[in-house]
């Protein structure tokens, strides 16, 4: 029986309809509760245990960690770049809120370890766009990115002042199967799937040779796992550290898609997340995370394709 208690928020999410499933492979079903203000996929709901919360209400923040005896929190609720530009105040709400909440529980002392997602949004159009390293310049201009950088200062400053073990990454653009896309700028590179698989035309929001750094999902949960299994005397950075995976933009995974779907087309058409993908780098240093706790991806642009395709098709065709 695990001594650890691990709590998901946001288990409906992209990130979350993974992490709750390799979580609870670790750790039993039964150790790791998820929750999320809607239903998750049925893996996670049948999976262990799940409570219908809101990462707002801090009254039941408290009284979910004391029912589990949590020891661990996983904070994933967060309104993504393209929708939080619709509704800032909202995002604002959400995605800051929602985090010191919790980094007050945890300084009550009933959780022991606080994971929070930071974004390559952190950066700007000011940042350096090669190579961006660990620390450079963060002067975001979303909505998205400015929750994200409040975020990092203040994951830094509880550890610094109460001692908190916060952990954080810095997530590229992710890809993966389990959940639909959620309103993120990266999103095309998962939408684009669900159309080659169908057989369908794509329309993509961004130009075809926008640039971004990506990460397969089974990538971003090792990631996240390793980074929270590693000793405490190995984490040098408490605001977040870079990740990088690989980088494309949609021009050459469409290239790639058509090794399975010669004649898969895609038309372009930006909207409004262009102007967010331009403000954003275009390949990561993240050699400070390779050095603390041993990061290496293992999947590139063509080896996640073919997953991507064998584990979405029978989803998509009956």
């Amino acid at each position: 029986m695990s001594k650890e208690k691990i709590w998901v928020i946001g288990a409906s999410g992209q990130i979350g309809s993974d992490l709750v499933v390799e979580l609870r492979k670790i750790y039993g079903g039964a150790n790791v509760i998820a929750s999320d203000i809607k239903e998750a996929s049925e893996e996670v709901m049948q999976g262990g245990p799940f409570e219908h919360f809101d990462v707002c209400s801090v009254d039941e923040i408290s009284h979910i960690v004391k029912k589990y005896k949590i020891t661990e929190v996983y904070n994933l609720a967060a309104l993504l770049s393209g929708t939080a530009e619709k509704d800032p105040r909202f995002a604002w709400r959400l995605n800051m809120n929602g985090l010191f909440n919790i980094l007050n529980v945890a300084r009550e002392g009933f959780v022991k370890k606080v994971f929070w997602p930071s974004s390559i949004a952190v950066f700007g159009p000011t940042t350096q766009k090669e190579n961006t390293p660990q620390v450079a310049v963060t002067e975001p201009n979303t909505v998205y990115g400015i929750t994200k950088i409040a975020g990092e200062r203040w994951c830094e400053w509880f550890h610094d002042k109460y001692n908190i073990d916060v952990r954080s990454v810095r997530y590229p653009g992710l890809i993966g199967y389990k959940a639909l896309p959620g309103g993120g700028t990266t999103d095309y590179a998962v939408d684009i799937f669900y159309h080659a698989i169908q057989q369908k035309n794509y329309e993509c929001f961004l130009s075809a040779d926008t640039k971004l750094p990506m990460m397969y999902m089974p990538d971003g949960i090792r990631a996240t796992l390793d980074l929270m299994h590693a000793p405490q005397k190995d984490i040098s950075v408490r605001s977040s550290y870079n990740l990088a995976g690989m980088t494309f933009d949609p021009k050459i995974i469409h290239e790639s898609i058509k090794r399975h779907y010669p004649d898969f087309k895609v038309n372009y058409k930006t909207d409004f997340r262009q102007g967010i993908a331009d403000s954003w780098p275009q390949s990561i240093d993240d050699s400070v995370a390779t050095r603390d706790w041993g990061w290496k991806p293992e999947y590139d642009l063509d080896s996640m394709v073919d997953d991507m395709i064998v584990k979405l098709k029978p989803k998509l065709i009956k």
